[in-house]
């Protein structure tokens, strides 16, 4: 933490160098603007930060504006992509960027420079006063994400958006959308209608845990579903990269397919209707491994990809049972013909063939950590989730990797004792926890460093119904993830970012923000019991997995 940063100023994610002057700049509601042509941008992000807050839309220059007070952009080529240079003096706003991504984070932290009165409507001229301040900032990381799964849970688009704006604010550069599951296919594809007509609902829905369960299963009896068509798609994907978020889409494969298979019952094994799943868990449902299958997934991505201009395209590869395909004629007859020996092989062969398919349309398969079993392309990029072992095997074997363990990313998990927190899948992930967490610590070898290109919260939504209660489990957990993977390591200090949350919950609060408020984080001896024999369990899971 920067010596020179003042106590009041209150800044998420803290930058790399913060140094406060003495004084305020009061900031106008319309103020002259100096934009460099290299940074049009600019233009945007002001109208999109500032001008709800209550400033006019601005007077635009491109060359010198005389007097003061005024905001200037310069363009600096040799400032990092995302990086910016921020200063509040008497004259003014200088913002220096290479990229109108830096100039928009720049943006982002002067927002927070403000009252946190800002971030609501009505904002008054009393809001308007600037520290004096010289900022100097750029990400720790390229991967800076949150995931959703609206499978399990649909969620409405006016709620993606602003999950999206939630994660800008925290200068969180991807949205990890998982659109597809056992429970529900919620993405329209137009070669496959009954992927919607049929998969986006589900008929009931379990209720309670499963897992701490007695006795039969009981059910809600309430129709679930929803999906977002192409045009939805494209408007998320667009409001997202206003403002510099990139949105990842996730078609799960070879496993979590049931409802794909509920739609179309000759992508399963066994070529029986299924329902779309209405309880949770592992589903040994996997996708017939045959060649009309793979056409089936590779139309729909060549969908997908039309929508998403995303680099990279998330085909899951967790979580797939074998003993459909090792039951399976047909599997066993196939794996035969490929040479391959065992469902292992098999699965690494499917994700080979996804590989060869995205990699031939420019973009790039990233999956869960399964799918580094059986040997995988170079091109492919692992997201670790079952601990950062997997994820360390795999960045020395070459692979690019994005940490999410589940011990410190996993925002479906308690966050202080069950007796008086909202139903989770279990274990317990405390706020502390979240920000201890280092994705790439100087310990490890260079290397090995250079290939983990970031992190990501996951936000799993079986007891999440509402976006209010994701909203609950992301927040403030996901504001400590943002410090993670922005700042640098030797600059993060818990107990200042805990200074800094209060005035931070402020602004989630004039934003509508469900946010679970401070308090006490420590579990019970009945909870702290459950909390052991479910990490017990978990790691015997993954032993078992991996063995």
């Amino acid at each position: 933490m920067s010596s020179h940063a003042h106590a009041s100023l209150a800044l998420v994610p803290w930058p790399q160098h913060v140094e406060q002057g003495a004084g305020t700049f009061f900031l106008p509601a319309s103020i002259p603007v100096q934009i460099a042509p290299e940074l049009a941008g600019a233009r945007d992000a002001l109208a999109l930060l500032l001008h709800p807050a209550g400033f006019d839309t601005p007077e635009f220059a491109t060359a010198g504006v005389g007097g003061a007070p005024r905001m200037i952009f310069s363009y600096e080529a040799d400032l990092h992509p995302e990086g910016y240079r921020l200063r509040v003096d008497p004259d003014g706003v200088a913002i220096a960027a290479s990229a109108d991504a830096g100039a928009f984070y720049a943006l982002q932290t002067l927002r927070q420079l403000l009252p946190a009165g800002v971030f609501g409507p009505g904002a008054g001229e009393a809001e308007r006063a600037l520290p004096f301040v010289t900022i100097e900032d750029e990400p720790r990381f390229a991967w800076r994400g949150l995931h959703l799964d609206v499978g399990r849970h649909f969620m409405p688009v006016a709620f993606i958006k602003k999950y999206i704006d939630l994660l800008a604010l925290h200068k969180m550069n991807t949205f990890h959308w998982h659109l597809t599951e056992d429970q529900g296919w919620r993405i329209e594809i137009m070669k496959y209608p009954k992927l919607t007509e049929i998969g986006a609902w589900r008929a009931q829905t379990v209720v309670g845990n499963p897992l701490f369960a007695r006795g039969e299963p009981e059910y809600d009896g309430i129709p679930h579903g929803g999906f977002y068509t192409q045009e939805e798609v494209r408007e998320v994907v667009a409001y997202a990269a206003a403002r510099h978020v990139t949105v990842v889409p996730e078609i799960e494969f070879p496993g979590h397919a049931q409802a794909a298979i509920a739609a179309y019952p000759w992508l399963g094994n066994t070529r029986e209707p299924l329902p779309v799943k209405e309880e949770w868990g592992i589903n040994r449902n996997t996708i017939k491994p045959s060649e009309e299958t793979l056409a089936f997934y590779r139309d729909v991505l060549t969908e997908v990809m039309a929508l998403f201009p995303s680099t990279y395209i998330h085909i899951g590869g967790d979580e797939a049972p074998k003993d459909q395909w090792e039951e399976s004629e047909f599997a066993r007859s196939r794996m035969e013909e490929l040479g391959l020996a065992d469902g292992r092989a098999l699965q690494s062969w499917l994700i080979g063939q996804m590989d060869e398919f995205l990699t031939a349309h420019g973009r790039r398969l990233v999956g869960w950590d399964e799918i580094v079993e059986g040997g995988l392309s170079p091109n492919a990029t692992v997201m670790s989730w079952r601990g950062v072992k997997p994820g360390l095997r795999a960045a020395r074997a070459g692979h690019d990797v994005i940490m999410a363990p589940t011990g410190w990313t996993y925002f479906d998990y308690y966050q202080g004792d069950p007796g008086s927190e909202p139903l989770a899948i279990g274990s317990y992930l405390p706020l502390r926890k979240v920000y201890a967490f280092d994705p790439a610590p100087a310990s490890l070898e260079e290397a090995t460093r250079a290939r983990i290109l970031g992190a990501q919260g996951q936000l799993w939504t079986e007891f999440m119904k509402t976006p209010e209660h994701v909203e609950y489990m992301a927040y403030p957990r996901a504001a400590a993830l943002a410090e993670v993977v922005w700042t640098p390591q030797a600059q993060r200090d818990y107990a200042d970012f805990q200074r800094r949350l209060g005035t931070h919950l402020e602004r989630l609060h004039a934003l509508g923000v469900n946010y679970r408020p401070p308090g006490e984080d420590g579990l019970g001896l009945a909870a702290t019991l459950q909390n052991w024999l479910w990490q017990a369990g978990m790691g015997i899971y993954f032993w078992l997995q991996t063995r």
